[in-house]
């Protein structure tokens, strides 16, 4: 890994092995491109690290409203770390709206730097705050880093052709320069990018770097800082690295699928919230052979996918749940007509429109069972950005090898989270094999393989490989279409049993912690990190307390009622009303206790060891903290 030496004059610098930070203000701050400059140095510097950006449903919010606010949380750390922190220990606030919505989440003693120049009362109204909380006492339970950030910012800029507005824009990165100094972060990784991004224009460019500067700067000489921090780089396996967010890692990963099976991939997608970036970075790939068309809708999208799995190239859609609700009537054509179709999912908070740049794991039952009739695909879902990419591999793997649609379950926090990747080598990567139809006189549409009951992929246009499809029922010996009853319950046997023998081709549960104890953390998805972490801390308290964590949905692994079994409770922490729950309380009997939260927002470590320690009968019963405005919610 490539790294940075960090600058360190001569100051009192404190040693730390894990730093939160979270950058907070308008959503025309840039606050967003603050915190992915601080973490690609801090990428380069050679610190394990993961991401939380939180994004503002309204797209043209008023400035300075508390509807506004856009954030970035990044954690850091010596050590191998899995979730962005829970509570910050810095806030990095451009307005009173931003403290507003943000401080109540900093540790108490947490540092809050803010721009002084913003808590005008116009700012103060714009945040609801009735007199300025820099000066009523009301974040005293806070280090308050007063900084004329706006003024300072503006005297940096001095004599460069640019009116207020546009000097007002560089301000981020005057702040960007002060938490570059403050945690010994070198400039050079945000010159480097800024040089390349704003070479075309000089005047802006020069406006940054001076910007940056002048707050790193700051720093150096003010007195309002005692100490420096210094969080060393993390011991991580030899390798070249890169700093990666989950939609990335998935477009990666379709690729490599493209590469590693040899054919063409064709993505087709209508954007949505927040699965775009997936069509953005295929998009840019077509040197690859990768094509992207952007559909006019959700249902024109899966049918153009729906075509190129028809025609033997890989068919790809992409969307988020109320997209997938629009796809399933064309999935259902997929199931019907046995096609390798791969549909992402990067699910967010619902019902309809709901909150489009907030997470959620409610996908889950609809993916499941959101389709006419009995029509069961293949479910796979990531549980880390990085793992995005392996599991967009394994969903085409799985998807070629039994001849089935398989839906990706991402998710918001993973989507829009990152954290540093080990670029695979092309020769570790599996074989995503395929097998075409062979031209010879005996074809049938449906004799189906004997292990996988997968049927032949017949490209059409090939003489001998003639067959009827679509969504009608066909006869399983002649591939015609068929309404004979008897026909029909074997037919639609043979696809449930399809999708059910995968169970044979996927890796069994891991379990970490004892393999039998007094609970059993269970897990999907995004809150791999939460869950898996707050265990980790209740063994080293001495608590018999293990976890597991479901990459394959639709079938569950073979071992999962054994390891069910093996535990005298089972908890399950879902970002949704308890999807999961339903299904493992409906297949196994078990009587499995819901972690339910469904803010938009995901598990902090704290709250599932809340919920842990109840269920152990340490504490009484855990509810979930929402703030004072919060009158429903609950463990």
């Amino acid at each position: 890994m490539t790294t940075e030496t960090p600058v360190l004059p001569e100051r009192l610098v404190e040693e730390l092995d894990r730093v939160t930070i979270r950058f907070a203000g308008d959503s025309g701050d840039g606050m967003q491109l603050t915190g992915t400059q601080f973490t690609k140095t801090t990428a380069v510097f050679g610190n394990d690290l993961a991401t939380l950006p939180d994004y503002p449903a309204e797209i043209r919010a008023p400035t300075g409203s508390l509807p506004g606010v856009s954030g970035f949380q990044l954690s850091f750390a010596s050590s191998d770390i899995r979730t962005p922190g829970d509570a910050p220990d810095v806030l990095v606030a451009m307005n009173p709206a931003a403290v507003k919505t943000n401080v109540n989440d900093l540790r108490p003693g947490g540092l809050l730097i803010v721009d002084e120049d913003e808590f005008n009362s116009g700012n103060l109204k714009k945040a609801a705050y009735a007199s300025n909380p820099l000066e009523d006492g009301s974040l005293a339970k806070w280090q308050v880093i007063k900084v004329r950030i706006t003024r300072q910012n503006e005297m940096a800029l001095e004599g460069l052709p640019l009116n207020t507005a546009q000097k007002f824009k560089s301000r981020n990165f005057y702040a960007l320069g002060l938490i570059l100094w403050l945690y010994g972060r070198s400039m050079d990784t945000t010159v480097k990018w800024a040089q390349e991004r704003f070479g075309r224009m000089p005047d802006q460019l020069e406006a940054n770097l001076r910007a940056l500067r002048a707050g790193y700067n700051f720093g150096d000489t003010t007195e309002l800082f005692r100490v420096r921090y210094d969080v060393p780089p993390a011991d991580v396996p030899p390798g070249d690295y890169r700093h990666i967010s989950g939609n990335e890692a998935t477009a990666l990963g379709f690729l490599a699928a493209s590469v590693q099976s040899g054919l063409p991939l064709f993505y087709a997608s209508y954007p949505i919230t927040p699965a775009s970036d997936v069509l953005h970075e295929l998009s840019k790939l077509r040197n690859f052979g990768v094509k992207t068309m952007q559909a006019e809708d959700e249902i024109a999208a899966i049918g153009a996918a729906i075509g190129a799995a028809y025609g033997g190239h890989l068919g790809l859609t992409g969307t988020s749940g109320p997209g997938l609700a629009l796809k399933s009537e064309a999935l259902n054509l997929a199931v019907m007509t046995e096609l390798p179709l791969v549909v992402i999912d990067v699910q967010r908070a619902g019902p309809s429109t709901g909150m489009p740049t907030k997470t959620e794991q409610s996908d889950l039952l609809q993916a499941m069972f959101g389709r006419n009739g009995d029509s069961p695909v293949a479910i796979v879902a990531p549980a880390t950005p990085t793992e995005c990419f392996t599991m967009a591999v394994e969903a085409f793997r799985i998807a070629l090898k039994h001849m089935v649609p398989v839906i990706y379950l991402s998710d918001g926090y993973l989507g829009n989270g990152s954290e540093p990747w080990r670029i695979p080598k092309l020769a570790d990567l599996p074989k995503v094999a395929y097998h075409y139809a062979a031209q010879d006189a005996d074809f049938s549409p449906y004799r189906r393989d004997a292990e996988t009951l997968a049927r032949p992929w017949a490209v059409p246009g090939q003489k001998g490989l003639e067959h009827r499809i679509g969504g009608l029922e066909k006869s399983g010996a002649t591939g015609d279409i068929s309404y004979d009853p008897e026909n029909h319950h074997k037919m639609t046997l043979a696809r449930a049993e399809k999708v059910a023998r995968i169970v044979n081709d996927i890796p069994l549960l891991e379990v970490l912690g004892p393999e039998t104890g007094d609970l059993l953390v269970l897990s999907w998805g995004g809150t791999y990190g939460a869950t898996t972490t707050a265990a980790e801390r209740a063994r080293r308290a001495g608590k018999s307390v293990a976890s597991a964590h479901l990459r394959y949905l639709n079938p569950f692994p073979a071992n999962l009622e054994t390891v069910l079994r093996s535990y005298k409770r089972v908890l399950i922490p879902e970002l949704n009303n308890g999807q999961l729950s339903l299904l493992i309380r409906g297949k196994f009997m078990v009587d499995a206790v819901g972690l339910n939260k469904i803010s938009g927002q995901p598990f902090k470590i704290a709250e599932v060891e809340g919920k842990i320690d109840e269920m152990l009968g340490l504490t009484g019963p855990y509810h979930l903290q929402f703030g004072p405005a919060a009158t429903l919610g609950g463990g």
